[in-house]
């Protein structure tokens, strides 16, 4: 009889298969093998939370694998991951297997390693244990929690705020971090401040610089030279002192190595270091623990990734100090090892930290066994592990004063050099602030107190402060780590969601809260203020963490939450979209309106004069428009660049007059983006409609002329005749871009080709190409219009006018004859009107004869109508599937 192991992973079950041997059969689940459904009702907070689980397609494929497999097996050994999502899929699986009566008589284990080494995962098998129930109960409550917030909070967004797309309820408090941060900036002051800096020689004649710190004296603080006239002043003062060395200070300082990496500070320095993304960084990490072949065999390099512990263990220690002692030499090896413990709140410690499974194989070794960013990782992992065991690095400083005789004057000069580089010597760790980053030894030349100082250049610099910077994706990670929100394993897919929701953007690796974003978050602040607070949100990570700690019951907690959550969702129920605009408005005002230099007020209405721009909400989102609609129909949408709106956002932009009909022509801002518009709609006939026409990509509405405004509402334009078959050619502006046409046959232009002037000659050539892929068979027999064949995306195919027909698969666009494309058509034609038919003779069409012309024309009417309804539902309520996308966190 075998065992049966269950893992995540085919990688980690082929490597554990062969670590293991014959006796053992390892299966991979690929992750979850069941999960909550994408529909209401899912968990039942009246039935003490009960939660309805639904297995997919690939989940019922690896539950049944399993289950054959177990089938007169001794032992079901459960193998995932050694965190709380590792313990719920085994929980999962065993739960499927138990439903099915699959279990009786088979003794169900679960093991855990921290690494995947032959030596680590024959430890784990010797050492089984039950599944941890606490640790599934805080999955089952984590779980619980982001289903109910999404479901229940996304429905309310979508009512009361078109065009936003969810809510999630770790991934709002991130948004809010990050929404918070770009008011700071917007309101922020800059504040002028001046200093003043010489440069000096000493007696030897070496130069060094100095800092003016007392001024009459009296120390100067940040803002007290705020002027020019202050500063130059001061300037001259240092100019016409006669300075000396006054006092010379020498000390040396430590400075200590960092721990080993947990998952965030991993994501962080990775971010820093190496420009990765955290989902990179992870997804990386992942392919470093679950192994590379190495001579034939399968080998982990690196321990767990998801991990907020600090500690590594003795025997690594043990390992990586020898290796330190070896490689570098004993005075790099302190005289004990160094022990360290998190300073990250809420952490549960339950691993090791991230390190090489052996420090023997170097990232030199390693190179031509693994791809850049796995080497570029690996090579952070392994120096930043050794790093944390070397001595510390020791470092002179020096600070030097220089005085005028009275004293009053006083400047300072510092100075420091690395007297023993210590774990420098392998690894420096990177800061947001470059600053902090600036280890080069800054040496002062040797001086005497009494020295004199020879003045060689006096001057005073202007300085402004400068706003807080926005977070990049290490100081968000960071700063979510601080104040307890979220755990390591959901960091990236937080920062993740934030850009796949379209609420903010990357931008020179810093985050800027898209409008959309600004909107969903002052919407959650001014109506669900308590549940997007840091501080609400680290408390509930809290109680998560006593339900996986066996210190709380998940159904109290639970219970708990939703009494007061679904009140405060049920108080939104009579909320006006007035009340919403209000707030939404009063909180983004002076982001969407920042005062004007010139003092005018930044709301009144550029279109109508007397009219107030405020916050609206339509069918398509939020936008700006005139308190004096409809007499006034000025609109803007949300866009702010650098400060400044351009006059196509401020509404409509008149281009000028056509010179024949005397209609003005504009360009407007329209939900599918900029158009051209010639005249108005007439209020008394609505199915008139004023002609309007794309702006292509390559032209830039802001700068469009009326000569090409005129030239694309004339489109399509004749270019001339073929000059073989006399066949007129034109080019024009489709749905899929630019084209030419002559007959039927339609040649697409290149992006660079301009449809407005396009000659014949291109034309032609592009026709060309077109037609090789073209053959005429020659005139139908039933009214003459040519039956061609076409290379079409699919394969060739048969077209006479608006009929298509496929070729069978065994021709080609060469051998068919006129008489077999009639017959395909004719075959087409046959499928065509049988449908059509039984569209109109209703649902047991078999039953009934067939429909006269007229009845054929009703139905197909009716079924485009139907057809139509349905893309337009479409578009306005989201599918269960992609509401659960959108809604969940």
């Amino acid at each position: 009889m075998t065992s049966v192991v269950v893992v995540e992973s085919p990688a980690k079950a082929k490597t554990i298969n062969r670590y293991l041997g014959s006796d053992y059969t390892v299966i991979a689940s690929f992750g979850h093998v069941r999960d909550l459904p994408p529909k209401d009702g899912s968990v039942l907070p009246d039935e003490n939370f009960a939660m309805k689980w639904q297995t997919d397609e690939r989940g019922a494929k690896q539950i049944a694998t399993i289950a054959k497999a177990v089938k007169g097996a001794k032992k079901l050994i459960l193998a995932t991951d050694p965190d709380r999502e590792g313990e719920a899929i085994s929980w999962h699986v065993r739960a499927a297997l138990e439903e099915k009566n699959l279990l009786k008589n088979i003794e169900v284990q679960r093991v855990t390693f921290n690494e995947i080494t032959k030596n680590a995962i024959k430890t784990a098998m010797a050492a089984p244990r039950t599944l941890d129930q606490p640790l599934i109960d805080a999955y089952l409550a984590r779980r619980a929690l982001d289903y109910l917030v999404g479901f229940t909070l996304s429905p309310v967004l979508w009512r009361k705020l078109p065009g936003s797309r969810s809510a999630g309820r770790v991934q709002s408090v991130a948004l809010r971090l990050i929404c918070e941060r770009e008011a700071e900036i917007e309101v922020f002051k800059p504040r002028e401040y001046w200093d003043v800096t010489g440069t000096f020689l000493t007696p030897k004649k070496e130069a060094f610089e100095a800092h003016l710190t007392h001024l009459e004296g009296r120390k100067l603080g940040q803002f007290d030279l705020a002027t020019q006239e202050q500063a130059f002043a001061a300037r001259d003062t240092v100019e016409n002192s006669r300075l000396s060395v006054q006092k010379i200070e020498r000390k040396r300082t430590k400075r200590h190595p960092a721990p080993p990496f947990t998952t965030s500070t991993l994501q962080q320095e990775a971010s820093r270091k190496l420009g990765m993304s955290a989902q990179t960084t992870m997804r990386t990490a992942q392919q470093l623990y679950e192994g590379v072949e190495l001579h034939g065999e399968t080998v982990g390099l690196i321990t767990y990734m998801r991990t907020d512990g600090v500690i590594m263990a003795s025997e690594a220690i043990s390992a990586i100090r020898s290796h330190i002692t070896g490689a570098f030499g004993k005075d790099y090896c302190p005289e004990r090892a160094r022990v360290y413990a998190t300073k990250a709140k809420n952490a549960q410690e339950a691993h090791e930290a991230i390190r090489p499974t052996d420090v023997t194989r170097s990232p030199e070794q390693m190179a031509a066994f693994l791809n850049n960013d796995q080497k570029r990782l690996y090579e952070l992992i392994w120096k930043r592990a050794v790093a944390s065991q070397m001595q510390s690095a020791e470092i002179d400083q020096t600070a030097v004063t220089l005085s005028d005789p009275t004293q009053q004057t006083l400047l300072r000069a510092t100075g420091s050099v690395i007297a023993f580089d210590g774990f420098l010597h392998l690894y420096r760790e990177s800061h947001d602030d470059p600053k902090a980053d600036d280890d080069q030894s800054r040496l002062l030349p040797a001086m005497a107190e009494g020295d004199q100082a020879q003045t060689q250049k006096i001057k005073a610099e202007q300085h402004f402060t400068q706003p807080p910077p926005r977070y990049s994706e290490a100081s968000l990670v960071k700063k979510m780590e601080e104040i307890g929100i979220g755990r390591p394993s959901t960091y990236a897919s937080i920062l993740s969601v934030l850009r796949d929701r379209n609420y903010v953007r990357l931008d020179q690796k810093r985050f800027i809260p898209e409008d959309r974003g600004r909107l969903v978050t002052a919407f959650l602040t001014s109506f669900f203020e308590r549940y997007v607070d840091t501080g609400f949100t680290a408390s509930l990570e809290e109680q998560l963490d006593d339900i996986s700690g066996g210190r709380a019951d998940w159904h109290d907690v639970m219970s708990a939450f939703w009494r007061d959550f679904s009140a405060t969702v049920d108080q939104t129920k009579d909320l006006k979209i007035t009340d919403v605009i209000n707030a939404l408005d009063q909180d983004l005002g002076p982001h969407f309106f920042p005062q004007r230099t010139d003092g005018t007020d930044p709301r009144l209405c550029t279109a109508c004069g007397t009219g107030r721009i405020g916050l609206k909400l339509g069918r398509h989102g939020a936008f700006l428009g005139c308190s004096n609609y409809p007499e006034c129909k000025f609109t803007r949408p949300l866009v702010l660049e650098d400060g400044e709106q351009t006059a196509l956002k401020e509404g409509i932009r008149i281009l000028g007059q056509d010179p024949e009909t005397h209609e003005e022509i504009t360009v407007r801002r329209g939900p599918y983006g900029l158009y051209i518009q010639k005249g108005e709609a007439d209020p008394e006939n609505k199915k008139i409609k004023p002609k309007r026409a794309a702006i292509p990509k390559n032209l830039d509405g802001e700068t469009l002329t009326i000569d090409d405004a005129l030239g694309l509402l004339s489109l399509p334009r004749t270019l001339g005749t073929h000059p073989e078959t006399g066949e007129i050619i034109q080019a024009g502006l489709g749905r899929f871009g630019p084209f030419v046409k002559m007959g039927s046959i339609y040649g697409t232009l290149d992006k660079d080709d301009d449809v407005l002037h396009v000659g014949l000659n291109r034309a032609i050539d592009v026709l060309a190409r077109k037609l090789a892929s073209t053959r005429t068979l020659g005139p139908h027999p039933k009214d003459g219009e040519i039956v061609m064949i076409r290379k079409g995306r699919f394969g060739p195919y048969v077209q006479h006018g608006s009929v298509m027909a496929t070729l069978p698969k065994d021709r080609s666009l060469d051998d068919v004859t006129i008489e077999e494309a009639i017959v395909i058509l004719a075959e087409k034609g046959k499928t065509t009107k049988k449908t059509v038919r039984k569209t109109a003779a209703g649902k047991t069409g078999a039953d009934k004869t067939p429909a006269d012309k007229t009845t054929l024309k009703k139905a197909t009417s009716r079924t485009r109508s139907a057809n139509s309804k349905k893309e337009s539902t479409t578009t306005k309520k989201p599918s269960p599937s992609r509401k659960k996308k959108d809604a969940e966190d």
